[in-house]
């Protein structure tokens, strides 16, 4: 098989050329000790501007928490992110990924550690500021992927299921159970 980027095979893109394309969220946020704003800019220091950082802040669903702060982004980070929650740590991983400004995002089960409430929010946010994007979103929530234009669906690393949200509740066993096990009928729109 072949993975194709605006029509080109990934293995004919230069290492460094692919990855600058690429905004990568892991599942457990990464963050160095530093500011905040030294964090989200990780890695485009000099090319990013104050108001980039804002935007992405706004998006991720950070500027709650960063607001309560004394020194605001200017705050300091310990090693690792020890100082903020999980959730907190999630958002500034995230904000890192918007403020790059990258092609693809691969979102790889991140946003599990936030709650059902900033989880729809981000969502909603990111859909209306980083329309024409690629964005593949590994997660394990329906909530989190039943909006998806497509959703494929794994089972113990086979894939049993390719569809829409509508389309795999008819047709998919293992997405239905999964869903059933998540959220009500209504909510599933059955």
């Amino acid at each position: 098989g072949e993975i194709l980027l605006d029509g080109i095979d990934i293995r004919d893109i230069r290492l460094q050329d692919l990855r600058e394309k690429i905004g990568y969220v892991p599942q457990k946020g990464v963050l160095f000790t530093g500011t905040i704003e030294s964090n989200i800019k990780y890695g485009k220091n000099f090319a990013v501007s104050h108001e980039d950082v804002i935007k992405a802040i706004e998006i991720s669903q950070a500027k709650e928490f960063i607001v309560e702060k004394d020194k605001g982004i200017l705050s300091e980070i310990s090693q690792g992110g020890v100082n903020v929650s999980g959730g907190q740590k999630q958002r500034l991983s995230i904000a890192r990924a918007l403020v790059k400004k990258p092609e693809i995002f691969i979102f790889d089960d991140s946003f599990s550690a936030l709650d059902f409430k900033t989880d729809v929010s981000l969502r909603k946010a990111m859909g209306q500021q980083i329309k024409y994007r690629t964005v593949l979103i590994v997660a394990q929530r329906i909530n989190t992927i039943m909006n998806a234009e497509k959703i494929v669906v794994m089972d113990e690393g086979k894939i049993v299921g390719i569809g829409t949200h509508k389309e795999l509740i008819k047709k998919c066993d293992v997405y239905k159970q999964i869903a059933l096990s998540q959220l009500s009928e209504e909510e599933l729109a059955i």
